[in-house]
């Protein structure tokens, strides 16, 4: 077997590995960072490219007032109060770092909205693809780091003391064995791709439609596993609602009207879910639908709101695909898209009366999204339907690590040597996750794990 050595060893060419991976380079420390897929990126550059952040310069002009406090509430509420406090914490104290190496890199949001589990407009949109090949850029311009694709870690090594000291793996032309002497961080993603682990994990989500990465086979959590390394946040793995059940790998189908005024509905008309909480919650909701469908039912009020390029609110991108449905009248609209017309009417008559007499929803939605946002009725033709369904993006839930990205057994121990950040880890979600956070928490605890093996006194 043929052995290489460098201060580190990264798993996973995602965004938390090419993070952490990018910041020991700049470090001047030796890097290799492995990625089993051909080319980088997983389920990263399938994302719409949105990272939450609070007291930044774009909120500062739009007049955005937020800040880390209101942030942690709203992550912490999000989750069901199910979230990991220190992990909380630890991303809004290294948010700022993170942001202005962002700045540093030539990147400016070009846009900041309000989105899913936001009680404030905080999701910043960057250009992810641009991102993943500076960040590469920035690893390969290091003498003695290197980036590999098409290689497949297959297992943790670890020496007598049960320190992890590197990983072994399959490349093109055969298994290597790649030692850090400062450890291994993995940023391997979760397991949306996996039927094995969804069956153990997650078997209602197999109604769901798996996406994510193609790499996202769970294989860190696996190798974690077998050095008795905890879990946390199995049971909250869910899908995100809002993808046409037509949505394939070359283009993630994601819409969001409901948070523009939209309402969602079954085949046979009704409501469902208050459509202003998280869309993991709508997406649990949705696959106790027949079919596991919910069709987003709205009129040319939030049609209006179509944001052209802007991923989630791009309605026109849709329409133009032939995904979403349009007529003159709610009838004629239901018979299209295969809703019942008279549950549909009957729907819409409904959430309109309440609306205007300023009366209790039949589901206590009270607000467009997280509580902001006022109700709209929807009563302007033409009328619109998109069916959509949930879609298992991400698993968010995984091994248990401490605010170092330290991975900690089952019994709450370290292993030494080990370290874990982005999708794989569990304790920051909880039941649901706020959108922007899965990005910029796999960036910013990349550089955290990073940060911890470059401080080491390396032997």
């Amino acid at each position: 077997m043929i052995i290489e050595e460098f201060d580190a060893v990264v798993v996973g060419g995602g965004i938390t590995g090419l993070a952490a991976a990018a910041t020991l380079a700049d470090a001047g420390r030796s890097v290799v960072l492995l990625e089993k897929q051909d080319q980088l990126g997983g389920s990263s550059i399938m994302s719409g490219g949105w990272f939450a952040f609070s007291g930044t310069d774009e909120q500062a002009r739009l007049g955005i007032a937020d800040d880390s406090e209101v942030f942690v509430d709203d992550m912490r509420e999000t989750g069901g109060n199910r979230t990991d406090e220190t992990l909380l914490r630890a991303y809004v104290n290294e948010q700022g770092d993170a942001y202005r190496w962002l700045r540093q890199l030539g990147f400016e949001a070009d846009v900041v909205k309000i989105s899913s589990g936001q009680s404030r407009a905080r999701s910043h949109l960057y250009d992810i693809h641009r991102l993943v090949n500076v960040l590469r850029g920035r690893i390969e311009a290091r003498p003695g780091s290197r980036v590999i694709t098409g290689c497949a870690a297959t297992r943790l090594v670890a020496d007598e003391l049960g320190a992890v000291t590197g990983v072994d793996a399959e490349a093109s032309d055969g298994a290597v064995r790649f030692l850090g002497r400062g450890g291994v961080v993995l940023g391997t993603g979760g397991f949306s791709r996996s039927a094995k682990l969804l069956e153990i994990f997650a078997p209602e989500q197999l109604a769901g439609i798996r996406y994510g990465g193609a790499g996202s086979t769970g294989d860190g959590l696996t190798m974690a596993w077998a050095l008795g390394a905890g879990f946390r946040d199995m049971g909250y793995a869910s899908g995100t609602y809002g993808s046409h059940p037509l949505t394939g790998d070359d283009e993630h189908e994601l819409l969001t009207a409901f948070y523009m005024g939209a309402i969602i509905v079954n085949e046979q008309g009704k409501r469902f879910v208050d459509e202003s909480v998280s869309y993991k919650t709508i997406g649990s909701a949705a696959l106790e639908q027949s079919n596991g469908l919910g069709f987003e039912v709205f009129d040319s009020v939030v049609r209006a709101k179509s944001q052209p390029g802007v991923p989630l609110s791009d309605i026109a991108h849709l329409e133009a695909k032939g995904r979403v449905f349009s007529a003159s009248t709610l009838e004629e609209l239901a018979t299209q898209a295969g809703i019942d017309p008279a549950g549909l009417e009957e729907t819409v008559a409904r959430y309109n009366a309440a609306i205007r007499s300023g009366g209790p929803d039949e589901l206590a939605r009270t607000a467009l999204c997280n509580g902001v946002g006022d109700l709209l009725t929807i009563d302007a033709p033409p009328y619109y339907a998109y069916p959509a369904k949930s879609l298992m993006t991400s698993t968010y839930c995984g091994l248990t690590v401490t605010p170092e990205t330290r991975v900690l057994r089952v019994d709450g121990s370290v292993i030494n040597g080990l370290y874990a950040a982005g999708e794989l880890v569990g304790g920051f979600h909880g039941t649901a996750y706020m959108t922007g956070t899965a990005l910029s928490k796999g960036f910013i605890f990349g550089r955290v794990a990073a940060r911890h093996i470059h401080l080491k006194e390396l032997p």
